[in-house]
């Protein structure tokens, strides 16, 4: 007779399958996220030496002009390079208030014939005060 109690054997918890399931989960949700820098567009502006923009800005117009010349008023992109499509929509932006900036965001490599364009819209909307954005350049002094 045996009078040793039959032990049992240890339990063990497979970790294989539940490693697969958590890797299978951070794929899934790295492939089904959007980033909101995607809907951003994207221009890289001209390098020069000046002082900085204050944080809060005023009110203003923004024309940005990609590189391959199109235009985008306030983000909206303009159905036609036309000038005159171009002065109908400031003029609406710009409603009953003609002292608004007009800043024109222009990328490094837009055509000259672009930005002079849409210079020449905003003086026939009847825009004066114009500004143009540039980075920075590395050496530069603050």
């Amino acid at each position: 007779m045996n009078l040793r109690p039959q032990r049992r054997p240890p339990v063990d918890i497979n970790l294989a399958p539940l490693i697969d399931v958590v890797f299978l989960l951070l794929i899934f949700f790295m492939v089904s996220t959007t980033f909101k820098d995607e809907a951003r567009l994207r221009v890289q502006l001209p390098q020069a030496q000046g002082e900085d923009i204050p944080a809060r800005e005023p009110a203003m117009i923004r024309i940005v002009i990609d590189r391959a010349g199109r235009f985008f008023v306030d983000d909206r992109e303009v159905s036609d390079t036309r000038t005159a499509t171009l002065v109908r929509l400031l003029a609406e932006r710009r409603g009953e208030d003609s002292a608004i900036p007009v800043l024109i965001q222009a990328d490094a490599a837009t055509p000259h014939q672009a930005v002079m364009t849409a210079m020449d819209a905003a003086s026939q909307a009847g825009l004066t005060r114009l500004a143009f954005a540039a980075t920075r350049s590395d050496g530069a002094a603050p």
